[in-house]
């Protein structure tokens, strides 16, 4: 049981550090660009927009991962 309260603890920290990002993200520089990197797939045609943000999806996993593996210890 002590595990499940880690992972609640965790999963309201990353709510907490998730809505203080999109709150204040359009103040901090490097967040601007966060959803339009070099690599992000946009593919517009007449009437049709194809937004993939393989880059961005993949650096939000290598940090969920970091910290997942800090609070894990």
């Amino acid at each position: 049981m002590s595990q499940f309260g880690k992972l609640l603890v965790l999963f309201g920290f990353v709510l907490i550090v998730s809505g203080i990002l999109v709150s204040f993200g359009r103040n901090i520089p490097f967040l601007q660009k966060l959803g339009h990197l070099p690599g992000d797939l946009i593919i517009k045609k007449d009437n049709f927009v194809l937004y993939f943000p393989w880059v961005t999806c993949g650096l939000i996993s290598i940090f969920v991962y970091v910290i997942m593996k800090i609070f894990r210890r």
